[in-house]
């Protein structure tokens, strides 16, 4: 792609993002998330690749849709309250419209078909800005109208999310697939607080960026799309495989890696709301995140060569590590001893 025409479509991007994030207006967010959406398609179907078209036309389908039920949505509460503020959506009707619009946004279930189908026909970068800063947007349309959303509807769509996110990423050979399964049960986490403590969403949704980025950017070194290619990976790449292994194991939630920090403040919120059978369902329901992040790791680093693959092997290389990947890698696995600092930011 034309450095120029990339360097206009990440600025559109930012200021997309900037927009939303910073208006009061319904209008204005909605036309914030327009810019987003119309600055994206180019960077998912750059390849020019059939999957990678069909892919643009279903993102920009779904993104249409939602946006015009948020429009929708800020439509009948003004109608009915004469309010065009976001954090003014009173109306029961219209929270509900807009809880459809950001969970079709952000990929919640049951609105998340489309989300791994995207995800599989973008390149690997784009699909880190797909799986983070796009997200990013809607969540603060959520934190900003938390006080008004249905609690119930939330918690149902979050232990849903979680529930599918790990179940339907279980079977999957494709790395980005995989990272998509594994988004949409984050969401779920991040869902299932927003109500009683929008803070806590926002944390958990920095820290899975860092993550995911850190995970997304070691995939696309190791040029590795499928398990195949992850398992002939540690004879050409062994530190990038460490690399990863250790972020996937922090993007599960184990305990001494930054991931736990967001789930134990959340059970622990839960607890205290008198909700615990959710937060065992959803503590439960993790364990299958688990499994397949295992997997991919027990693939990267515990299998080793010969192997029958049908993909042409790299040379090795001692290319150095991209500092970004080891500052994003050890913030991954070591925040967790300053969470009280970070318990009294929040």
């Amino acid at each position: 792609m034309n450095p120029q025409a990339k360097l206009i479509f990440v600025t559109s991007l930012l200021l997309g993002t900037t927009i939303t994030i910073s208006s009061n207006h319904w209008v204005m967010a909605w036309t914030g998330l327009e810019i987003n959406t119309l600055a994206i398609l180019p960077l998912i179907s750059k390849s020019h690749h059939p999957r990678a078209i069909e892919a643009a036309t279903k993102y920009f389908l779904v993104q249409a849709t939602a946006s015009t039920l948020v429009l929708f949505s800020s439509m009948t509460n003004a109608w009915y309250t004469g309010q065009w503020d976001i954090t003014q959506l009173t109306h029961p009707t219209s929270s509900l419209i807009l809880t459809a619009a950001i969970s079709m946004k952000l990929g919640l279930v049951p609105f998340h078909f489309w989300f791994p189908e995207v995800l599989q026909g973008s390149p690997i970068i784009t699909g880190l800005l797909l799986s983070t800063a796009m997200k990013f947007p809607p969540i603060t349309l959520l934190y900003m109208t938390s006080l008004s959303l249905n609690p119930t509807l939330l918690t149902t769509l979050a232990i849903l999310s979680v529930a599918l996110g790990g179940w339907m990423g279980l079977n999957q050979t494709q790395t980005r697939k995989i990272m998509a399964f594994s988004s949409i049960s984050h969401l779920g986490w991040m869902a299932i607080i927003l109500v009683y403590y929008p803070k806590i969403t926002l944390l958990n949704f920095y820290l899975y960026a860092m993550m995911t980025a850190a995970v997304f950017l070691t995939l696309n070194s190791m040029k590795v799309l499928n398990l195949s290619m992850l398992m002939t990976a540690w004879t050409k790449a062994p530190s990038l495989s460490t690399i990863l292994l250790l972020t996937l194991l922090s993007l599960a939630g184990l305990p001494p890696m930054t991931g736990f920090l967001p789930k134990w403040l959340i059970i622990q919120e839960l607890t205290k709301q008198d909700m615990a059978p959710a937060a065992i369902i959803i503590s439960l329901l993790s364990l299958l995140g688990l499994f397949f992040y295992l997997r991919l790791a027990y693939c990267a680093t515990i299998t080793l060569p010969p192997h029958t693959t049908n993909h042409m092997k790299q040379w090795h290389t001692n290319k150095p590590i991209n500092p970004l990947i080891a500052v994003l890698t050890t913030l991954s696995i070591m925040l967790l001893p300053i969470s009280p600092m970070l318990a009294t930011i929040i």
